[in-house]
């Protein structure tokens, strides 16, 4: 990451959410509500995972994956956010900004990348139910999942270099809540034209790459499901689909509006990443906690233990 010494600026300034001025107290309760629930309900999905033998298959491993990074992506925006919210100052230093925006960019688009094996994961439960355990063996997930992570590496050290590298000499009020590629381009004291050009390009190509890649597989799941006989077995087939496609919905649809947009718009561009970086997560929890039986049913486990040794 290419961080040039001459930038004049030590820190910049978080303008928060826009057209929200006197309602700091009241955004400060409900997204520390959020935010606490959002830890809570994956914390208690990753746990049920763990604790259960039955869950310990390749999908509920990956699930469980997901619910890491449910914690950690609003972790990366909501600290810092709660901190101004509650009074605290609104600053954030040159480093911690380009951190914020490269571990955004990481966390996002490995998130992004492991939709993409979990589609592919449930392609072969459906399709190839007889090689399942031999396709999706521990090696291969455990190789899917690096390469997840390896993709968000590298695509978030392109974004955050080619953002970086441009010099900031004021101002320096970041017209957003958070340090995002729209919102800091406009500060650079130089041409930040290919800056932007690659962000979109990068941005789009991978988004667009992965949104394929499920499109293929829920495409062929779906022409699997409808040649399924029995009406339970289509149900069944469809209800392991279901959470996972409507996950997927939730973080493509933002994503598509954000980048894409050829006016970018401060207030609607913060509705929808609020959206996407604070109420997905949560919502991530309970789509699958409320329509997995298997995830239930630990999860009653769970609490059953923890409040009979409380009881002890």
């Amino acid at each position: 990451m290419n961080m040039r010494n001459h930038t004049e600026l030590t820190e910049f300034i978080l303008l928060g959410i826009p057209q929200t001025e006197g309602l700091e107290t009241v955004l400060l309760v409900v997204f520390s509500f959020i935010y606490l629930f959002t830890l809570l309900g994956n914390l208690l999905i990753l746990l049920a995972i763990v604790s259960s033998s039955t869950l310990h298959t390749p999908m509920y491993f990956f699930l469980g994956l997901l619910s890491i990074f449910d914690m950690l992506f609003p972790t990366v925006i909501c600290p810092k956010m709660l901190f101004y919210l509650s009074g605290q100052g609104q600053a954030i230093s040159y480093k911690g900004c380009a951190a914020q925006l490269f571990f955004y960019h990481f966390l996002g688009s490995s998130e992004g990348c492991l939709y993409s094996v979990m589609a592919y994961d449930r392609f072969v439960a459906i399709c190839h139910p007889l090689k399942y355990m031999l396709i999706m063996r521990r090696g291969v997930c455990v190789g899917l999942v690096m390469a997840a992570w390896l993709v968000g590496c590298l695509h978030a050290t392109i974004l955050t270099s080619f953002t970086f590298q441009l010099p900031f000499c004021g101002p320096k009020h970041i017209n957003h809540f958070f340090c995002d590629i729209p919102a800091v381009l406009p500060l650079a004291c130089a041409d930040s034209s290919l800056a932007q050009r690659v962000s979109s390009t990068n941005v789009g190509f991978l988004a667009l790459m992965l949104w394929l890649s499920v499109c293929v597989s829920y495409s062929r799941i779906g022409i699997a499901i409808l040649r399924i006989r029995l009406a339970e077995g289509r149900q069944k087939a469809f209800s392991t689909c279901s959470a996972h496609l409507t996950a997927i919905l939730c973080a493509y649809g933002p994503v598509t509006i954000i980048y894409l947009q050829p006016t970018p718009n401060p207030l609607l561009g913060a509705m929808v990443q609020l959206l996407n970086n604070i109420v997905s997560p949560m919502l991530n929890s309970l789509i699958y906690s409320l329509r997995n039986k298997e995830v239930k049913r630990s999860l009653k486990r769970v609490f059953h233990n923890v409040v009979f040794t409380a009881l002890e």
